[in-house]
């Protein structure tokens, strides 16, 4: 497969092992993180509302429960479909990817096993969002629509977890590209003897600006 991509016409690597200058996968981590977060945090705002009603009083916000979880659902479904690019983005740049052999993380994981935890892990979170969202919307539609209080705690506890299973899975994907140097473009030309100072390669060099 790895070598069927290289083959593809057109196809031309640049210094970082990519089609193009910038990572895209990182970008859309950081937007599935933001939006999961969100959503989370303004289900558990929604849900612990009556304790906070005083302070939005005494500040003069106008703030309604529903309002809280509204946020919360529109950004966890925003999360869910996203995270399916961040995915399938992360396969094409892990194939894309030339793992050193010669060290391992501060994990104590070579680079390979790193990928393998990284690319499973990815699949496993996939899952537990799009099924989170399922979760969530049938718990707004269905379950709960007539309630005040729109999600259960178990939902918010499995939220919780959910967050910090991204930030090892998270901490893995770091590992990559700052001890591995996965598509890594100063670590790239270190290794074949360049001069990491250099200005960065232009959209020229992949054939983004060619006619």
């Amino acid at each position: 497969m790895i070598l069927l991509l290289l083959n593809l016409p057109g196809l031309k690597l640049g210094a970082n092992g990519l089609p193009y200058p910038i990572p895209i996968h990182p970008q859309l981590v950081h937007l599935t993180l933001g939006l999961l977060i969100i959503a989370v945090i303004f289900d558990i705002a929604g849900t612990l509302f009556p304790l906070g009603r005083p302070i939005f009083k005494f500040l003069a916000l106008p703030a309604i429960r529903a309002g809280f979880y509204e946020v919360g659902w529109y950004n966890l479904l925003g999360a869910a479909i996203i995270t399916f690019f961040t995915v399938a983005v992360g396969f094409f740049e892990l194939m894309l990817a030339t793992p050193p052999t010669d060290r391992v993380s501060g994990w104590g994981l070579d680079a390979k096993s790193t990928m393998l935890l990284h690319g499973l892990g990815g699949i496993a979170l996939l899952a537990t969002i799009a099924g989170m969202a399922l979760w969530r919307g049938a718990q707004r539609y269905r379950w709960r629509k007539d309630r005040l209080r729109e999600v259960q705690w178990s939902y918010l506890l499995v939220g919780v977890v959910l967050l910090g299973a991204l930030y090892l899975h998270g901490t893995l994907g770091a590992q990559l590209g700052d001890e591995f140097g996965i598509h890594n473009t100063a670590v790239h030309q270190l290794r074949q003897g360049g001069n990491s100072t250099h200005e960065l390669p232009s959209g020229q060099e992949y054939g983004l600006f060619n006619k």
